[in-house]
């Protein structure tokens, strides 16, 4: 998870994170001190990590480094975009939302309907 302090807060309690031996954690709270470097190695490590299936990142945040999430094209892990209290989603600026949209409107070309 890549997200702001309240967000991760709140998956930490549903019982989302996780710290393993080496003190390596599968989150990442998003301040006004974290810079977009970090965010880039966290998402880049996170979606080579085997342990984590789904990360989910703050909609705002994956604005910041758009260019990674857009060209991250690989089904495992799944990225899934989630809006966070400060900041609302915006369905517009989705990608996995983006690509599902094209599919299916490919899908009805392809079968005649539309």
């Amino acid at each position: 998870m890549i997200a702001d302090e309240d967000t991760v807060v709140g998956f930490l309690m549903a019982g989302v994170g996780n710290v393993d031996l080496r003190r390596k954690t599968n989150y990442l709270i998003v301040n006004s001190k974290t810079t977009v470097k970090q965010i880039e190695d966290t998402f880049k490590e996170f979606t080579t990590r085997e342990d984590i299936a789904v990360v989910l990142i703050s909609q705002y945040v994956a604005n910041m480094i758009r260019f990674l999430v857009d060209s991250y094209n690989k089904p495992v892990p799944a990225i899934l975009e989630i809006p966070s209290k400060d900041h609302p989603y915006d369905p517009a600026h989705d990608s996995v939302l983006s690509r599902v949209k094209y599919l299916f409107s490919a899908e009805s070309v392809a079968s005649g309907r539309r």
